[in-house]
């Protein structure tokens, strides 16, 4: 392949409309899903309606769990019906949550929302992941993956960062988050007036290069456990993923939900920052991922993306423990520098990697179950997180997530091992 073909790819991505459509669907929806599970629920959960922080966990892991139940189902029927209908369902769902949430501070329905977040948010994964890699094929992967996660870094990071901004001083009342959720609707309104333009089933088959089939369903005549048994045997023999793949995908989300419910706690309780400061640091870190993704992106496109993650998985390991340590305001801030620029190096070549061993038939289908996966870690790594902090004090989600990252840099050298080849 010659390098003017590699930059025309790229240039397609990157000006294609509907990928464009995607990504401010990425970044509002996950702007309003990272100040409500980031900023607002964990305090507002815990000084509103005075819950301990397992308790939070748990509420936050229903968000999770409702993300994680639908994420395989719904990249099957992407597949089958297109982006629109798919992501209308999901948009309005999140919808829902947030007028939930901004008109009751009782804890049941506070709950409820919880889980419309996550089932809400189900779709926005596999229909941007699958129709941005279909725009970009093999050339474009790294660089793809950096644009897509820029705009889910820039959302979930901005989200927190200027919510925090729309919350009274005294936030320790329902009242002090008026106009912070009156920012959530209106954010959500955009999204939704986006997600009506984009393609339906036809023109959807069309930019992921497929033909139309007389008889989508090759196995219609069966009865539906035999569909779907004869369904995942196909879509399992034209994967090319080393089995060690599997656990190493979970593994990477649980490091993440380990922080994620504790991570405003910490930064509120044990480093005393105020809603602004704690922007600040966010800020920092998040500009280091950000503005490293597309680079690191494009240089994965062209040296692979083994080195990365040698540089990214360690670097993250060691810094996320003593992040949980530092006491320091001074030296918290390099240290947060440190996180984000090794997630900067993570991201794009670990989710290559895992696009290279997605078949290009069932495209959709296989980014909900690889999805799914990673949520279940997610999952699990918001319950456990707040146990560990009420058991063990705060810094010992820190230290679980750089060993968990430990962990993954050694399941990726055996993911990327090559075979040897036997001379005669």
């Amino acid at each position: 392949m010659s390098i003017g073909t590699v930059v025309a790819g790229r240039r397609k991505v990157l000006t294609s409309p509907f990928v464009i459509q995607l990504l401010i669907i990425m970044f509002f929806v996950e702007f309003v899903k990272g100040a409500l599970i980031v900023s607002i629920l964990p305090v507002y959960m815990g000084t509103v309606l005075g819950l301990s922080a397992y308790a939070i966990g748990w509420a936050l892991a229903l968000q999770y769990i409702g993300d994680n139940a639908f994420r395989s189902p719904l990249g099957w029927i992407i597949d089958r019906v297109g982006y629109r209908t798919v992501m209308l369902f999901g948009v309005l769902l999140t919808f829902a949550s947030v007028i939930i949430v901004t008109v009751t501070d009782d804890l049941p329905w506070i709950i409820c929302a919880c889980v419309l977040i996550g089932m809400g948010t189900s779709p926005l994964w596999p229909c941007v992941i699958t129709g941005a890699t279909a725009v970009a094929g093999n050339e474009a992967g790294g660089t793809i993956m950096g644009v897509v996660y820029m705009a889910w870094l820039t959302g979930v990071g901005a989200g927190p960062i200027v919510i925090n901004f729309f919350i009274a001083k005294s936030n320790e009342s329902s009242s002090s988050y008026d106009t912070a959720f009156k920012l959530l609707i209106a954010l959500m309104v955009i999204v939704l007036f986006v997600a009506l333009f984009l393609p339906g089933r036809t023109k959807s088959r069309e930019l992921e290069g497929k033909e139309e089939q007389a008889n989508p369903e090759e196995h219609e005549h069966l009865p539906l456990g035999e569909r779907i048994r004869a369904y995942l045997a196909k879509v399992s023999s034209s994967m090319h993923a080393s089995k060690v793949l599997y656990p190493a995908m979970f593994l990477q989300n649980f490091a993440l939900g380990l922080l994620v419910p504790i991570l405003t706690l910490y930064a509120r309780t044990v480093l005393h920052l105020t809603p602004q400061q704690y922007s600040y640091y966010l800020l920092a870190g998040g500009a280091f991922t950000v503005l490293g993704l597309i680079p690191i992106g494009k240089a994965v496109d062209k040296y692979g993306t083994s080195r990365f993650l040698h540089i990214g998985f360690p670097a993250a390991a060691i810094s996320l423990p003593l992040l949980g340590y530092t006491r320091d305001l001074v030296l918290v801030l390099p240290i947060v520098a440190l996180v984000g620029l090794s997630y900067a190096f993570i991201i794009p070549a670990w989710n290559a990697l895992i696009a290279e061993a997605i078949p290009k038939e069932e495209r959709g289908a296989v980014w909900g179950f690889f999805l799914t996966i990673e949520g279940l870690g997610m999952v699990l790594g918001s319950i456990m997180s707040g146990k560990m902090w009420d058991s063990f004090g705060p810094h010992s989600p820190f230290l679980v997530s750089g060993v968990v990252l430990i962990t993954l840099f050694v399941l990726h050298l055996f993911i990327t091992r090559k075979p040897k080849v036997m001379v005669r």
